[in-house]
């Protein structure tokens, strides 16, 4: 188990252990969603999409054009 401590701005450090297990990595957009007294976040990471989105299998896949909008997004902020 991690302890973290809550800065001024509410910015919390996620344990690098954590971070290499579950892909994440500068830029990587969290989903976070409160469940009763807890907090859950959950990084939108393409394995986390494509498995959120695995049962709206079609011709278009729309997780892949998410990632390709922010990628070019990204680009276009010059990072």
């Amino acid at each position: 188990m991690s302890t973290v401590t809550v800065t001024g701005k509410g910015q919390i450090a996620i344990p690098a252990a954590i971070r290499r297990r579950l892909g994440i990595e500068k830029g990587t957009r969290l989903h976070i969603q409160e469940v009763g007294e807890e907090i859950v976040l959950k990084p939108l990471t393409p394995q986390y999409l494509d498995q959120a989105a695995g049962f709206l299998a079609g011709p278009v896949s729309l997780s892949r054009q998410l990632l390709q909008q922010r990628a070019a997004d990204r680009g276009k902020e010059g990072g």
